[in-house]
């Protein structure tokens, strides 16, 4: 009896050894990775862990528990870690977000979070800061039902963090109200610093490359309407507008415009940022996503003349110049907003 109480003992000694360990044993493989390390980090930590050339990686992490940032050199994605995790990562970097998976402890946190980005990647309207405060509200609630349902169906997660996610949807509609009324204030500022362009000669670009053969610039295009997007391959909200965009293309072909997308890719989502490469995906996504208009590729991307004539620091960008290459609006409504139609009926096209 004896012997068996001291077995029990060191038994129960392991086990609260176990239920006490402080750190989080971080681990998986990256296929066809983007570099020779990951980082994991937050406004507060930071920590770099080495990629072997097979695409694992494993480590130990000392955190607070929440939500850190995973960041692979090309892309990054949440992820959920407390101490005393044991998960395991795995993702392709061609289609980064729709592989990621997880195993082990902490798995089906995690889990829920990479469905959860991809489940909330189309979800919210584009332009929904553009629609009238009613319909603004009406669309949020909307939403915010769907954003529910979808917890809901996930309760298994970590009870501390689905508590924080339904305080989340408590008080989102809330939330996302007054992020509306400061978008106003936002959105005066932003037409106050962009009409120092209207009825201006335009910034001009010379010899950008073509996706369908040589070259052009912004003269080749006069005698028209010209409505450019300023985007990249790697820009979610960018490729949003795709749909709205093709639409217009198809209302306006008869009329006297010319949709024009130039992009800013300068490598970024690519092995070493390589340019080359960047350049291909260019072309491969406008074939394989059936994009129209006239598609061209910033000389310098981000540091072309034309790009940093009209100040663009962020994408989406559109900008609308007349027949004659004057400025209309330097910072035009996007194709899904309910004010592109009201601008382009208000041309003589």
């Amino acid at each position: 009896m004896k012997k068996l109480l001291i077995a029990l003992c060191a038994i129960s000694i392991v086990a609260c050894k176990e239920e006490a360990k402080d750190f989080v044993t971080f681990s998986g493989k990256i296929t066809d990775k983007n570099s020779d390390s990951i980082i994991v980090r937050s406004k507060k930590y930071s920590k770099t862990i080495k990629v072997n050339e097979d695409g694992t990686f494993s480590d130990t992490l000392k955190v607070a528990t929440g939500i850190y940032n995973f960041y692979d050199g090309g892309e990054s994605t949440n992820v959920y870690l407390k101490n005393g995790y044991d998960l395991n990562m795995s993702l392709d970097t061609k289609m980064f977000d729709e592989t990621i998976s997880y195993t082990g402890i902490g798995d089906k946190t995690n889990n829920y979070l990479a469905k959860k980005a991809l489940f909330e990647e189309n979800l919210f309207p584009p332009s929904l800061y553009d629609f009238e405060k009613e319909d603004f509200k009406k669309s949020v609630a909307e939403i915010n039902i769907k954003r529910k349902a979808f917890l809901e169906k996930n309760k298994d997660i970590d009870p501390e963090f689905y508590l924080s996610e339904k305080e989340d949807i408590d008080s989102f509609e809330e939330k996302m109200l007054g992020y509306f009324e400061k978008n106003i204030e936002r959105v005066k500022a932003r037409a106050k610093e962009f009409a120092v362009y209207i009825d201006k000669p335009s910034p001009v670009f010379e010899n950008y490359e073509n996706q369908k053969g040589g070259t052009t610039s912004l003269e080749d295009l006069k005698g028209n309407y010209v409505y450019i997007d300023i985007w990249a391959t790697w820009c979610g909200p960018c490729l949003a507008e795709l749909p709205a965009l093709k639409q217009a293309e198809k209302e306006y072909e008869a009329k006297k415009v010319t949709f024009v997308s130039i992009s800013v890719d300068d490598g970024r989502g690519y092995k070493n940022r390589s340019f080359e490469a960047a350049k291909k995906g260019w072309s491969k996504m406008i074939e394989e996503k059936e994009m129209g208009g006239v598609q061209l590729l910033s000389d310098k991307n981000w540091k072309s003349d034309f790009i940093t004539a009209f100040k663009v620091n962020s994408i989406p960008r559109f900008i609308l110049i007349d027949p004659n290459g004057v400025v209309v609006n330097a910072d035009a409504p996007r194709p899904s907003s309910p004010k592109f139609k009201e601008l382009f009926d208000s041309l003589t096209l």
